[in-house]
C-alpha cells in the first residue's frame, strides 16, 4: 500500500505540471469536435427510432411498471431519451480513451520517464497495435458487462459499487500495458503485471470511483435530457482528466516497479499488504 500511495502523491504533483494541464485539453477537444458533429446529425433520429420502437412493442407500459418498483415513475416521460443517453454514454468513454491513450499517454511516458527514470532501459516489449488491441478487447469486454449491469445504474447505492468495479478493470487492464510498453519487455510486462496484480487492481479500483463520477451528472432525470450537450461535454472533460491522471498513477507505480524488479528487489504484493 505504501507504493501504491507514494506513486499517488507522485502523480498528484505530475498532473499539476503545466504540461500535464495542458495535455488534457486536445483530447478534449478532439472528442468534443466528433461528438458535437455526431450528436448534431444522429441524437434526434436515434431517439425517433427508440420511440418507434417503444411504442410499437408496448416498451412504455412495461418501463413505466420497472420503474414503478423503484418509486420513479415520472422518468417514464424521458425514458426514451435517457436509454439513448445511456447507449451513448460508452461510446464517449471509448473515445476519450482512444485519444488519451494515442495522444497523451505517449506524453505522459515521456515526461515521468525523463524527469523520474531516466536511468531506467527502453526495451519496447509493447507496441502501438498491442496497446490499440487491449484497449478495444478490454472495450468490448466493458461494454458487455455496462449493458449487462445496466439496470442496476437505477438503485443508486449500486451505481456507486458496480460502476468503479468496471472501471477499474478497464482502467487496470489498459493503463499497465501503456504504462510498460516502451521500457519494460514482453516478459518483464507478464512478470510485473502478475507480481503487481493486486496493487494496480487497487489503483483501477481508485480511478474507478473517479471515473465513476461523470456518470452522477447523467442521474438528473429531466434535467440531464434538457441539459444533455452541456452534461455531454462536462463528462468528456472529467473522463480525458480522469484518464490522465490515471495514466501518470499507473506510468509512477510501474516503472517504480519496474526499477526495483530489474534490481532484484520485487516482490508479489498480497491483499493482506495492500489492506
Amino acid at each position: 500500500m505504501k507504493q501504491v500511495l507514494i506513486a499517488f502523491g507522485r502523480a498528484v504533483l505530475s498532473q499539476l505540471h503545466f504540461k500535464m494541464l495542458l495535455l488534457t485539453i486536445l483530447p478534449f477537444v478532439v472528442s468534443v469536435a466528433i461528438w458535437g458533429v455526431l450528436l448534431w446529425v444522429g441524437l434526434q433520429p436515434t431517439v425517433d427510432w427508440l420511440h418507434a420502437y417503444f411504442a410499437a412493442n408496448d416498451g412504455f407500459r412495461t418501463a413505466g411498471e420497472i420503474l414503478g418498483w423503484f418509486g420513479m415513475g415520472a422518468l417514464n416521460t424521458v425514458v426514451v431519451p435517457l436509454i439513448a443517453m445511456w447507449v451513448l454514454l460508452p461510446l464517449m468513454i471509448l473515445t476519450a480513451l482512444v485519444f488519451v491513450g494515442t495522444l497523451a499517454m505517449p506524453v505522459i511516458v515521456r515526461h515521468v520517464g525523463r524527469r523520474n527514470y531516466a536511468e531506467l532501459e527502453l526495451r519496447r516489449g509493447g507496441s502501438l497495435a498491442g496497446s490499440l488491441w487491449v484497449a478495444t478487447y478490454s472495450f468490448v469486454v466493458f461494454v458487455v458487462l455496462w449493458l449487462l449491469t445496466l439496470p442496476l445504474s437505477l438503485i443508486p447505492p449500486l451505481t456507486f459499487a458496480v460502476q468503479p468495479l468496471l472501471w477499474g478493470w478497464l482502467t487496470y487492464q489498459v493503463m499497465s500495458y501503456d504504462a510498460l510498453a516502451d521500457h519494460a519487455s514482453a516478459e518483464e510486462y507478464r512478470d510485473i503485471v502478475r507480481l503487481h496484480r493486486w496493487p494496480l487492481l487497487t489503483i483501477g479500483a481508485i480511478a474507478g470511483a473517479m471515473g465513476a463520477a461523470p456518470t452522477l451528472l447523467w442521474l438528473g432525470g429531466a434535467l440531464s435530457v434538457i441539459f444533455f450537450p452541456v452534461l455531454a461535454a462536462g463528462a468528456i472533460w472529467l473522463y480525458v482528466l480522469v484518464f490522465v491522471f490515471s495514466g501518470l498513477w499507473f506510468q509512477h507505480y510501474c516503472l517504480e516497479a519496474l526499477a526495483q524488479y530489474r534490481a532484484g528487489r520485487h516482490f508479489t504484493p498480497t491483499i493482506k499488504d495492500i489492506n
